[in-house]
């Protein structure tokens, strides 16, 4: 992994756990145990697993603020739990920060990186 420059950028990698508090109807079609991970800007579904459009929706607008490091009292990085967008049913989508991924500007656009003058 290459050491933090000016041209390089840190994110973390995150996984979303699907929360179902037992004896709660779940509508979503969450099950226990279902998960996802970003790495990058790669979402990652284990074989098999799906997840709902909806809960996806509800989660998707914070996970580029969770990937990137926040000050210890932003909210940002202390709120972790994310509600189903369904009203009626009671599963969490839970974002844990998991490793830190570093990345090359020049390996992530075609945008030249403007230097001082």
């Amino acid at each position: 992994m290459p050491a933090p420059n000016i041209m390089s950028f840190e994110l973390y990698d995150l996984r979303v756990d699907l929360i179902c508090p037992a004896g709660s109807p779940i509508y979503c079609g969450a099950k226990p145990g279902d998960h996802f991970t970003l790495e990058g800007e790669m979402l990652r579904l284990p074989p098999g697993q799906g997840i709902s459009i909806y809960s996806l929706a509800a989660v998707l607008p914070l996970l580029a603020a969770k990937q990137r490091h926040t000050h210890p009292s932003d909210w940002m990085s202390t709120d972790a739990d994310i509600a189903c967008p369904d009203p009626n049913c009671k599963s969490l989508l839970r974002i844990t920060r998991t490793a830190k991924r570093t990345f090359l500007h020049e390996e992530t656009t075609a945008v030249p990186l403007q230097q001082d003058k």
